[in-house]
Parts: C-alpha cells; sequence; structure tokens
C-alpha cells in the first residue's frame, strides 16, 4: 500500500508533483443565513450557521451573520452536517478491472500499514462521491486477516496531509470464514472438505490470532519495561496489535455470517479488546448479543440480496432497524468505492423497511463519529467542531433531494465532478445536420 503505485507513472506523476507544491486553499469565513438547521444533536430550528477558520463558531436561531465573509442564502432550504460514509476504499480504488488502480490490499499480515497512504488525492471518484452530500469516510485496507489500520478523510483537498482526520480510527481484522468447500489449484477443480478437517482449520487460524495479540502484549510489555527503547527492536506489526491489546484504539472486526460475529464477540471479550463489527450480514441475528456487549456494527450495503438462498428476502433491508431496536449502535458503509455516493439511498432503503427516519440520519452522521471515536471533531452542528457541513433543498435520503453545497473544513467546496462534467457535455453536443 504504502509503495508506489503503477498507476502514478507518467499522468499520476505529474499530478502529485503538482499538488505537492500547491498552496492550500484559505478556509472561509461564511454564514449559512435563514435555513432550517438540522443539527442531529438536538432539534432542528430555522436560524444561522457561522463558520470562522474551518470550525463551526456559532449555530442557532438567533445568531447574526458576521459583518465579514462571504453569505450563503439558505432561506427554503435545509442545512445538515456532512454525511459520513463509515467504510469504503475511496482513495485506494479506482477501477476495480484495472489491476494497476487497485492499492487495498498487501500480502500477508500487515497490522501497521495506515491506508491514508495509499489515498490518492486525485481519484476521481472522490468529487463524485462528495457533490452528493458525503463530506467524509473512512477508507480500508483490505487483505490480512491483519489488513492494515483504516484512517479518516476528509472528500476535499490537494494533498493528504490535506484530506487527513485521523491516521488511524482503528485496526481491520478480517474474520477466517469456516469453509467446507476449497478450491484445489493442483487439479484446478473445487473440493469438498469435511467439517470436521473445515472446523480444524478455522480452529488453527484463531489460534494463530490469539498468538498474535499474547506476542503483541508480551512486546509491549518488554519494550515499557526496558532500560530503554533500544533494548527491544521495534516491531511495527505487533505495535499496531499492542496498540488494540492496550485499548488505544478499536478492533474492526469485518465478518458477515452469525458464527463468526458471536466467535469475534468472544475473542474481543476474552481478550479484553474494544470491538466493532463491519460488514456483518447477519448482525440482526445476533443483536441481543451485540447489544448485551456493546459492540457497535458499521453495515455493509443495505441494497444487497440476501447471502444465502434461505435468508429472508428483506434480510439485510431490515436488519438496521432491527439492530437499532435492539439497541445497537449502528453506521453505514458501502465497502467500496464506485457506489460511495449512494450512501445516502442505503440508509433510506432501511428507513422503508423499519428504522426511524431520524436514526437513520444520526448513524450517517453523528453515530457514524462516535463509533469511531471522532464526535469531537464532526457529525453535528455544534460551536467547535469541524465545518462539514451541506445545504439541500430536501431531505438528503430523497433521491430528488439537490445538494447545493458542500462545506469541508469551512470551504464551501466545489461540485463540479467527472458525471457533471460528461452531462454538459453531451447536453451541449450540435443537433445532427
Amino acid at each position: 500500500m504504502i509503495r508506489m503505485r503503477c498507476r502514478l507513472v507518467r499522468a499520476g506523476m505529474l499530478a502529485l508533483a503538482l499538488t505537492a507544491f500547491a498552496v492550500p486553499a484559505a478556509a472561509q469565513t461564511l454564514a449559512i443565513e435563514g435555513g432550517m438547521v438540522h443539527p442531529v444533536s438536538g432539534a432542528s430550528y430555522t436560524g444561522t450557521v457561522v463558520v470562522r477558520d474551518g470550525v463551526i463558531e456559532a449555530a442557532g436561531p438567533d445568531v447574526a451573520a458576521p459583518g465579514d465573509g462571504e453569505v450563503i442564502d439558505a432561506r427554503g432550504l435545509h442545512v445538515y452536517p456532512g454525511l459520513f460514509n463509515a467504510w469504503t476504499v475511496l482513495g485506494l480504488v479506482e477501477i476495480d478491472s484495472v489491476p494497476a488502480t487497485l492499492d487495498q490490499a498487501e500480502l500477508g499480515d500487515t497490522p501497521h500499514l495506515l491506508a491514508v497512504e495509499g489515498v490518492h488525492p486525485a481519484s476521481e471518484i472522490i468529487p463524485v462521491t462528495r457533490e452528493n452530500g458525503t463530506t467524509h469516510a473512512l477508507t480500508a485496507p483490505s487483505g490480512g486477516p491483519w489488513a492494515g489500520q483504516a484512517s479518516v478523510i476528509l472528500l476535499d483537498g490537494w494533498t493528504v496531509e490535506e484530506m487527513e482526520v485521523e491516521k488511524s480510527v482503528g485496526v481491520v481484522l478480517e474474520w477466517p470464514s469456516l469453509e467446507t468447500r476449497e478450491f484445489d489449484f493442483s487439479t484446478f477443480s473445487v473440493r469438498e472438505k469435511k467439517f470436521s478437517e473445515a472446523k480444524r482449520d478455522y480452529d488453527r487460524t484463531v489460534d494463530e490470532l490469539d498468538d498474535w495479540v499474547e506476542a503483541a502484549r508480551q512486546y509491549d510489555h518488554a519494550r515499557s519495561n526496558a532500560g530503554s527503547a533500544a533494548a527491544v527492536e521495534r516491531d511495527d506489526a505487533l505495535e499496531a496489535v499492542a496498540s488494540v491489546a492496550r485499548g488505544d484504539l478499536p478492533l474492526l472486526v469485518v465478518a458477515d455470517r452469525a458464527r463468526a460475529i458471536r466467535d469475534a464477540v468472544a475473542f474481543a471479550e476474552e481478550h479484553g479488546l474494544r470491538l466493532v463489527v463491519a460488514s456483518g450480514r447477519d448482525a440482526a441475528k445476533e443483536a441481543d448479543l451485540l447489544a448485551e456487549k456493546k459492540v457497535p456494527v458499521i453495515l455493509n450495503s443495505v441494497q444487497a440480496l440476501p447471502a444465502e438462498e434461505d435468508d429472508p428476502y428483506d434480510g439485510p433491508f431490515s436488519a438496521p432497524g432491527e439492530l437499532h431496536r435492539a439497541g445497537v449502535p449502528i453506521a453505514f458503509g458501502t465497502f467500496d468505492a464506485s457506489n460511495a455516493r449512494a450512501l445516502p439511498y442505503e440508509a433510506a432503503t432501511a428507513v422503508a423497511f423499519g428504522l426511524e427516519a431520524e436514526a437513520a440520519l444520526r448513524a450517517l452522521t453523528l453515530g457514524a463519529a462516535e463509533i469511531l471515536g471522532l464526535d469531537d471533531r464532526v457529525g453535528s452542528i455544534d460551536p467547535g467542531k469541524w465545518a462539514n457541513l451541506i445545504v439541500t433543498d430536501g431531505d438528503p435520503l430523497e433521491v430528488r433531494t439537490a445538494v447545493r453545497h458542500v462545506i469541508v473544513r469551512g470551504r464551501d467546496a466545489d461540485l463540479s465532478n467527472r458525471h457533471s462534467r460528461s452531462y454538459d457535455l453531451y447536453r451541449s453536443r450540435p443537433a445532427p445536420p
């Protein structure tokens, strides 16, 4: 991931060279005046939001616009916190079918690698996603089982440094699956395994995860008790796992099936780890367990088919509502890049199948920020928080709603993108003779 990618050769190298010398755009002083403000942290009101130096300076029904700076007339419009896509590969993947544009995975166990170090700021997908109201997103590595560390980025900026919100919000662990079928490369055919054999392989892999945590604890103890840091050689991989073992970072476990979710919860409880379940196709089946253990879930695409032929047809649609009613904190992710712009409609589908609309909006904003430990900076419209805001002409969960302004860290971002440029190009095509 931290290696130079093939796609940066030629045009990409030029783009990075230009951004390296670009002067960061100055944060704007602006006031969003007269709109219906939905802070998420409290009741909605008609009022003004004042932004200065990238931070919300004041917000309320009686707040006046300052004399200096730009004013956005939001009368008849709505002001929301910017949406938070809680799991993507934005900046790491451009075109799924072109290997040179894929940088989300490394070989082997790499818990120390940071996703943000592989982000390509000039990705065409980022402005497309931003235009639909997403202002910040988690971008995650894959591979593994120890895949690396997930980062949170702003969806605006010339350089990775400008885009970075948090280098690491957790270590990603892709939980092993218990498979009774495997591909045999010697015969190029699928081989059926006995359940006892598959269970033995699965248990062996989980034991190896136990060994990783114990080795990290021993390493951490040795480093902290050594006379000097040089007494114990630094191991970046163990250092990363040790940060989870100490509780400095959560363990972000990608798990779908009910057995995997139960085993991941037991693993985290045995080792005293803070756990967040990601993807969670069967999470609703384990809602009581997750609520009891206070384990949040970052849900994969709601607009999906059931994973197994005997699963309910509406399982993915209704799962967010079931988890919320059970008391499980939830957030939404698209787990890809190409569909990241459809984030609000994932939540809208959940609303149609039983999730309260207010809970859906919270899961897209403050709820996601709380799960990832960023609610002191983003997620609601409150003084002191970063000015990640959107101005819309309606409910952001509605397909027909237009996003009029996207404000990222106090800057009114450019909404043009590859889609809009193509639209303008072909709309102005001359009529045939």
